[in-house]
């Protein structure tokens, strides 16, 4: 049980057995107390006056009375107007302590223990292009996400969508076929992905071309782009793709072979993993023969064209296209067959979908469409929806090739991580391998951590230049907490000072105090982040744990403190601190050093 559960709890029983009535949960609201008053709880009167019937002065020195009597825990109470400040015994905050040092898993529920399936889908890039910026904080967000709901006692399952069809597909596949002269990743030196995601910038100009060159001939720009031979010529080969002819796809395989390899190489780097991995190309077809099925029932309605809709305009939204008319699909023909078939494998409590906030309004009408099929799963299906990111330079566009490069990104962070620590001297300790492997370690914590310590929903600018600093709200000054900590626990084991015993009460200054607040709040934040897919609460709050604990290291003394109670407290503290750090860390995909 948490500090604030146990705060509940005893609350619940003092107002009943005060005012004879059992409170609503709604109505017990507990707090940090502020640090410029006395306490370490505060119960907030207010909301109680209904049951008490009284003053909220009045109600909150009856109920602070209530509490000390009855819970030996609770030492104090002090109340401000409607405030009720309590607190806790010394005693309580050892126990504590000492409760936390010996769960090793202590703020991670139990696996499976909710029963609960959940499903997060993550990254779904298209095989045209390489991973970019947009897809790091997809890829960071969802794999972050996925850590922190099984951390909250979840069956999961990470599961990545890859658009390996479609026109977009087709117009690399044409452009190289074109332009290629038989280029390859091997005789051009080049990832895969990089080589194919050439070709896709290539098709884009070259359309340009002929729309320019249509307008010329009185066409209007409408006109010109869907007249513009090379378009209609990619849409050709889509058609052929859908009808496996041997050649497109032949050589569809042999440009998403290149791809795979790729972006297998950038997901190593990120250190992103999936449990399982869909393929549009095997998924689509379901979708079609769903859709089919909703025509029979009425569900949607054909055009004279041939082409497959439902009409939404009664829901408030529009007409959606389901199938054009010469049967190929569209992107939610596939979304309508693969959350059918992962409801009927996984038998599923609720599937979240981690994608940019433009397609917000595709996943309202992906929900609509399926509960008019009548599946009552529809309303598990949850979208979580982020903001854009982009550099300080501005946005970017895929198709005119001024994306950023998640490799070269990548690459960058390190290379910076790198001078900023030669610079500082931070890593002159280290051996020439182990310097390495710390430089890669802070630049993609660097990465990771300035993503993801903000709201998922909120547009961001990376910078990368102060995403690396071993100052302020940082991964790389929460990784060098966590090495400064190891280098204390490694000078006590040189010592021979044992990190075990019973800690004393009297030992408990208002300075650890403070700090032991921070690391029993842990188990509140997993579950807070998990019920609004927010990593952004873990990476803030590991942020002022190791902010807390720099504080403390520079107020007060560790290894040289001369009373043995004291210096145990302190160590174990100090243990626990790394411990949580590691663990916050971990939620967010960071790893933390042991040295630097």
């Amino acid at each position: 049980m948490t500090v604030e559960g146990f705060i509940f709890d005893a609350c619940q029983k003092a107002v009943e057995a005060l005012y004879g009535v059992k409170p609503d949960n709604s109505l017990i609201q507990i707090q940090l107390t502020r640090k410029d008053f006395e306490g370490d709880y505060t119960i907030v009167a207010f909301p109680l006056l209904k049951i008490s019937k009284k003053k909220p002065e009045d109600t909150a020195h009856e109920l602070g009375a209530y509490l000390v009597q009855a819970n030996p825990e609770i030492a104090t109470f002090n109340v401000v107007k409607g405030f009720l400040n309590l607190s806790l015994a010394n005693s309580f905050w050892s126990g504590l302590l000492a409760t936390v040092a010996t769960d090793a898993n202590y703020g991670f529920a139990p696996k499976g223990s909710t029963g609960k399936t959940v499903m997060v889908e993550y990254s779904s890039p298209n095989t045209n292009k390489p991973l970019h910026l947009g897809h790091i904080r997809n890829n960071l967000l969802g794999f972050s996400v996925s850590r922190i709901i099984e951390a909250n006692g979840n069956n999961l399952h990470k599961v990545n969508l890859v658009n390996d069809r479609g026109i977009h597909i087709c117009k690399s596949m044409l452009a190289w076929q074109k332009f290629g002269h038989g280029e390859t990743p091997e005789s051009t030196g080049k990832k895969g992905d990089h080589l194919v995601g050439d070709y896709y910038v290539r098709f884009d100009k070259e359309y340009k071309k002929q729309i320019e060159v249509q307008k010329l001939q009185g066409l209007t720009e409408d006109e010109a782009k869907a007249k513009a031979p090379i378009i209609l010529e990619a849409q050709d080969m889509l058609r052929r793709w859908e009808a496996k002819d041997p050649e497109v796809y032949s050589l569809w395989e042999t440009m998403n072979g290149w791809v795979y390899e790729g972006f297998a190489k950038t997901y190593a780097d990120l250190g992103i993993e999936f449990d399982k991995v869909y393929y549009e190309s095997q998924t689509y077809l379901l979708g079609k023969s769903i859709v089919n099925e909703g025509l029979e029932k009425g569900v949607f309605y054909k055009r004279p064209d041939g082409s497959v809709w439902i009409n939404l305009t009664n829901e408030g939204l529009d007409e959606k296209l389901l199938l054009r008319g010469d049967g190929t699909s569209v992107y939610i023909t596939q979304d309508i067959g693969t959350a059918v078939q992962r409801f009927s494998e996984f038998h599923l409590n609720d599937h979240i979908y981690v994608v940019g906030n433009e397609q917000e309004y595709h996943f309202q009408v992906l929900k609509l469409i399926l509960k008019k099929l009548g599946y009552e799963w529809s309303e598990h299906l949850f979208h979580l929806s982020y903001g854009m990111v982009q550099l300080p330079e501005g946005k970017m566009k895929s198709r005119e090739g001024t994306v950023v490069d998640a490799d070269d990104l990548v690459e960058e962070m390190v290379s910076t991580a790198k001078g900023m620590a030669e610079e500082l001297g931070k890593l002159d300790n280290l051996t020439p391998d182990e310097a390495e492997k710390a430089y890669r370690m802070v630049g993609l914590g660097a990465l990771k951590y300035f993503i993801l310590k903000v709201d998922p929903k909120k547009n961001m600018t990376f910078n990368p230049k102060e995403s690396i600093d071993f100052n302020g709200n940082t991964g790389p000054f929460i990784q060098y907490t966590h090495a400064r900590i190891q280098s204390v626990l490694r000078k006590a084991a040189d010592a021979g000072i044992s990190i075990s015993g019973t800690i004393l009460p009297e030992a408990l200054g208002a300075k650890e105090k403070e700090l032991l607040k921070q690391i029993v709040s842990f188990p509140e934040v997993v579950a807070q982040a998990g019920a609004t897919f927010s990593p952004a609460l873990i990476a803030n709050y590991a942020f002022e744990v190791a902010k807390e604990f720099n504080q403390f290291y520079h107020d007060f003394s560790i290894l040289k403190e001369e009373n043995a109670d004291v210096k145990l407290l302190r160590l174990m503290l100090s243990k626990e601190v790394g411990s949580i750090i590691r663990k916050a860390m971990w939620l967010l995909g960071i790893d933390v050093p042991e040295r630097m």
